[in-house]
C-alpha cells in the first residue's frame, strides 16, 4: 500500500446530543463552551479543529445535518456583525480575524438523515476521496503530557507503520460499558500493538476472557481514545453496510466496519500519551470544566 501524506480531518457533528438534553434543544452540544489555557471561552468543535491543526491537517471536514449547517458557517465562515466587531476587545478583533482564517480551511459537509455513527463518517467519501484521513470525534478534547500533540503523536505512527492506526488509552473495567475496546499484540510494549480484536462496549465479562492485554494489570483495558488514522478503505466496508441496510442498534455503525478493515489491512494500536475529555455526557462535561484549563496551566 503506498503511503500517502495526511492532509484531511473529518469531525461527525450531526447527532442530536441527546446525553446532553434539553440543552442540546438549542445549542449543538459541539459548540458547549470550554475554557482553555488564555482564559478564552470557545466552543468544544474549536479545540478539536485545533488539535487537527496542530498535526500539520490542513483540510477539516465537519459533518452536520442540514438543517445546522448555517450554525457552523456563521461560526467559521462570517465575521461578526460590525457594530459587535467594533464592542470586541482588540485582542478579541484579532481572534474573530483568526476564525475567520481557520474557516478557509474547513468545508462543512452534509448528512442528510441521522443514521448513526458510521453513516456521518461515509458522508465524508466524495470530500476525502483516496486519502487517509484523520477521524476525529466531535465531543472529545485532549491534551497531551508531551511536546507533540495527541494528533501528532498519531500521524508519527502511521508515518512508522503505513497502516490504519487507533488511539488508545488505559481504562479500568468499570468503564468498559460507555467504551470501545481493543486487544492485541504489543509491537513495542505498552506504546504500540497490533491489534486483533475490536469490540464495542463489551461486558466486564467478556472483557475478561477474550480482550486481556499480556502485561496489563487485571482490571485494566486498553480502549478507544477518540481519535482515528484511517485509510479510505473503510468507506468500502461502510458502503457494503449502508447498501445491504445492514444495522447494529438500529444504525450504521463505525466499529465492526473497523474490524473489517483490520482484517483487511491490518491495524495498529497506539497508546496516546496524554488524556482525552468527554464532553458528550453532564457528569464528564462538567469534569471537563474543571480540568481542561487546570491540565493546560501545569
Amino acid at each position: 500500500m503506498q503511503k500517502n501524506k495526511v492532509r484531511k480531518a473529518v469531525i461527525p457533528v450531526a447527532g442530536f446530543g441527546t446525553r446532553l438534553f434539553p440543552a442540546t434543544k438549542v445549542v449543538k452540544k459541539e459548540l458547549f463552551p470550554i475554557i482553555d489555557q488564555d482564559g478564552r471561552a470557545k466552543p468544544v468543535i474549536l479545540a478539536i479543529i485545533e488539535e487537527a491543526i496542530s498535526a500539520g491537517i490542513t483540510e477539516v471536514g465537519i459533518v452536520v445535518q442540514p438543517d445546522d449547517k448555517e450554525i457552523f458557517e456563521d461560526l467559521f465562515k462570517k465575521p461578526p456583525k460590525k457594530e459587535l466587531l467594533k464592542k470586541l476587545s482588540p485582542q478579541n478583533q484579532e481572534y474573530s480575524r483568526y476564525l475567520e482564517d481557520l474557516g478557509s480551511k474547513i468545508t462543512i459537509l452534509l448528512q442528510e438523515e441521522q443514521l448513526g455513527y458510521g453513516h456521518a463518517v461515509f458522508c465524508a467519501k466524495d470530500w476525502v476521496q483516496d486519502e487517509p484521513f484523520l477521524l476525529m470525534l466531535g465531543d472529545h478534547i485532549y491534551t497531551s503530557d508531551i511536546e507533540k500533540s495527541c494528533a501528532s503523536q498519531l500521524l508519527d505512527v502511521y508515518e512508522q507503520v503505513n497502516q490504519s492506526v487507533m488511539s488508545l488509552t488505559t481504562k479500568p473495567a468499570e468503564l468498559l460499558h460507555i467504551s470501545g475496546c481493543v486487544t492485541g499484540v504489543w509491537q513495542e510494549l505498552n506504546s504500540i500493538l497490533e491489534v486483533t480484536q475490536l469490540y464495542e462496549k463489551p461486558s466486564i465479562e467478556y472483557a475478561q476472557q477474550h480482550l486481556r492485554v499480556q502485561g496489563m494489570v487485571e482490571n485494566e483495558f486498553l480502549c478507544i481514545f477518540g481519535m482515528y488514522l484511517l485509510t479510505p478503505k473503510i468507506f468500502d466496508f461502510l458502503a457494503e453496510h449502508i447498501n445491504q441496510n445492514f444495522r447494529e442498534r438500529g444504525e450504521f455503525q463505525l466499529t465492526s466496519c473497523l474490524d473489517r478493515l483490520r482484517q483487511e489491512e491490518r491495524m495498529t494500536g497506539y497508546v496516546v500519551k496524554g488524556k482525552c475529555f468527554d464532553t458528550g455526557l453532564p457528569d464528564a462535561y462538567r469534569q471537563t470544566m474543571i480540568d481542561f484549563r487546570k491540565i493546560r496551566l501545569m
